[in-house]
């Protein structure tokens, strides 16, 4: 995989214009003063957590004895519900458990929104195939992570801009993407474990 492929995988995987809609729902009860505080300070979490896994994973799949193949196997299965989602999305919002007037903190904006499952699959997966070349690595999350801090920041002009109509059909479109990405998965799991 390249650092561009990479950097796409996981710029999907964040689903920066899927969580727009997200994003505004979540912030609704913040003041209009500190909301590019709360996003600025929720997208260095998801940063910091997703750093963490890119280092700490593959020690990890080691210490609980997760093959390569079996991980990108579960990634793309991970990856396939969420571009399912993408493509179908649900009839009622994910924010319907979370208190009413209280600033979000670290969930649901940073982990799952931005660094979910799939995302933190996805940094394991590439550290743990080739480990030599966890600088590239780095560099696509942090390309990622910063393509998808500048949609979320936006997201209040980005939703009046592109209306309910082209949100919808953006994230669409990545869930297409994404699906054709999972099962490339998949397969490369199952071929390197037979």
């Amino acid at each position: 995989m390249s650092l561009v492929s990479a950097f796409v995988l996981l710029f999907f995987v964040m689903d920066a214009f899927g969580n727009i809609p997200l994003f505004l729902s979540a912030l609704a009860p913040v003041s209009a003063a500190r909301r590019r505080f709360v996003v600025a300070r929720e997208l260095l979490i998801a940063l910091g957590v997703l750093v963490l896994f890119l280092f700490a994973g593959p020690a990890l799949l080691r210490g609980l004895g997760i093959s390569e193949a079996s991980l990108s196997i579960a990634g793309g299965i991970i990856l396939f519900l969420i571009a399912l989602r993408m493509i179908f999305p649900q009839q009622h919002g994910t924010m319907a458990e979370e208190p009413v007037g209280v600033e979000p903190f670290v969930v649901p904006l940073a982990i799952p929104f931005v660094a979910g499952p799939s995302a933190m699959a996805s940094v394991m997966l590439l550290v743990s195939r080739e480990p030599d070349r966890w600088p590239e690595w780095l560099a696509a999350l942090v390309l990622a992570w910063a393509a998808t801090a500048a949609i979320l920041l936006l997201a209040p002009r980005l939703a009046r801009v592109l209306g309910t109509r082209g949100l919808v059909a953006i994230e669409r479109l990545m869930g297409m993407v994404l699906t054709a990405l999972a099962v490339e998965m998949v397969v490369r799991g199952v071929g390197a474990g037979a």
